[in-house]
């Protein structure tokens, strides 16, 4: 194994993903179509890093295999944004507003789908897709706590606020030991614990009527 503190815990937060998806299917959830994203959410988390962790781990070299899998890494990066933005419209924006969110996300990720496969395929240009759907659903978060007081959502925000310390660490290559645990397997580690309380904050918003998180905004 190449890089084994960066292929392990990508594959750690794989393992974590897919217990997310298989809980979250349990739900009772007031919404299908806000549950059904925060599966799309957290799978596309999921294969991306276990695609990620395949490259780190065996085909850091270049060829068709790397090639393959990190294309298939940042497209996953960019079905969670695209899943962020379209969670955020369901849960706290009335139509035609939500609507029109929904297609701008769409287009964003074709865009991007695009940038990834033909112009650069440089991580920076899926932190700088994630960012701004990571903005929104922190900003929709923040409106329905506002509404709620409900700590599960505290805790999302809280998540959501951590996603951008693992974006800091990684691109300021902030490792642990540059061999043993460098800036990637430290970014994967933070984003684990973000992940864990950004699903917290998942249950809440899926199982809780409109009226308890605050209604939808214009």
């Amino acid at each position: 194994m190449t890089e084994p503190d960066v292929a392990l815990t990508d594959y750690a937060l794989t393992l974590e993903c897919a217990v997310f998806c298989v809980l979250a299917l349990r739900w009772k959830a007031t919404d299908e179509r806000v549950r059904r994203w925060w599966l799309v959410l957290f799978a596309s988390v999921g294969l991306g890093a276990l695609a990620g962790g395949t490259v780190h781990g065996y085909f850091l070299a270049p060829g068709t295999a790397h090639t393959i899998l990190w294309l298939s890494t940042l497209l996953s990066l960019g079905v969670t944004s695209l899943a962020m933005w379209v969670i955020g419209s369901y849960v706290r924006l009335r139509e035609p507003a939500a609507a029109w969110i929904r297609r701008a996300a769409v287009a964003q990720f074709v865009v991007y789908a695009a940038v990834v496969l033909f112009v650069s395929s440089r991580f920076l240009v899926a932190i700088a897709t994630y960012l701004p759907a990571t903005v929104f659903l922190l900003v929709v978060m923040i409106l329905i706590y506002e509404a709620s007081r409900a700590r599960a959502v505290a805790y999302g925000i809280t998540g959501l606020a951590l996603t951008f310390v693992a974006a800091a660490v990684q691109q300021l290559r902030i490792g642990l030991h540059p061999v043993y645990f460098n800036h990637n397997a430290l970014y994967h580690v933070i984003q684990g614990v973000a992940l864990f309380l950004i699903f917290l904050s998942a249950r809440w918003i899926s199982t809780s009527p409109a009226p308890d998180r605050g209604g939808a905004i214009a």
